[in-house]
């Protein structure tokens, strides 16, 4: 009891996430129930610190597995560690027939972080090394923490994002993507730059959106998904996290998050260039 009200606290401090600035919409539990599953969503408006909120006790106080999204912090410590050298590094593909044939060939950084390459990833973990990894991951507090106040990494050095070891909540994914927005997390600009490039999926007239998409399996074999990112209108920033589950583990939830996503935004007045 004591670490969950300490994590809630400390989460109210950092993020900013609080009963006076938070906007509970349950209208948006329509996009959960007619997509039949499990979730939250959150949008803060950084202009005046505003929050709207689906499932405000999902988003605040329950921790997931990060799954690909935490691509995001991997990309960052392997840049700032020289593991990667840039975003235009290629990694060899080591021969090794996977079930998405976009990660079956040499792949950049750039390129690996688009199509969410699962093996790339783990060799920059693996080059990274466990105390070089963990240090970084106490830097940034990245991660559901104990009584310790320190995120302890468990299992493999590359698998530990995808096996339940690591958590997050999905209040901590959007101060994350915050952060990384204004260049605030401990890393040199140039690889925050770098990493936000990546993440940018579409940019016109109208709206520019950039996001990070995970996939992964929780203990109770629920599928879950991820999807953390931000909107930008007028050269307004909005930041939003998405966070879907589902005990149907043949449902498509690749493309029900990215569907999910934009149908709420679009609720909400986005990506028709009239914010």
């Amino acid at each position: 009891m004591k670490t969950a009200i300490y994590v809630s606290l400390l989460l109210l401090v950092v993020y900013g996430c609080s009963p006076n600035n938070v906007k509970q919409d349950d209208s948006l539990g329509k996009f959960f129930t007619d997509n039949k599953v499990d979730g939250c969503f959150a949008l803060m408006d950084n202009a005046s610190g505003k929050f709207t909120v689906y499932n405000l006790g999902r988003y605040r106080d329950s921790a997931y597995l990060p799954a690909s999204t935490f691509k995001i912090v991997n990309s960052l410590i392997g840049l700032q560690t020289g593991k990667i050298s840039s975003d235009s590094m290629i990694i060899k593909w080591d021969s090794v027939k996977r079930w998405n044939e976009n990660w079956n060939k040499d792949l950049t950084m750039y390129e690996a972080f688009r199509v969410s390459s699962v093996n790339y990833y783990q060799e920059v973990a693996r080059r990274i090394g466990k105390d070089t990894m963990q240090l970084w991951l106490d830097s940034i507090k990245y991660g559901a923490m104990t009584d310790t106040s320190k995120v302890v990494i468990r299992s493999a050095i590359d698998s530990f994002w995808l096996n339940n070891t690591l958590k997050v909540t999905p209040d901590q994914q959007l101060g994350l993507v915050k952060r990384l927005y204004f260049d605030q997390l401990p890393f040199f600009k140039t690889y925050q730059e770098m990493v936000k490039r990546a993440m940018l999926f579409e940019n016109n007239t109208n709206y520019r959106l950039g996001y990070k998409t995970g996939l992964g399996y929780r203990e109770n074999g629920n599928i879950l998904g991820w999807v953390v990112g931000w909107v930008e209108e007028n050269g307004h920033p909005y930041f939003f996290v998405l966070n879907t589950e589902s005990p149907d583990r043949d449902i498509e939830m690749t493309k029900i998050r990215l569907i999910m996503l934009k149908d709420i935004l679009k609720h909400l007045g986005f990506l028709e260039g009239k914010m």
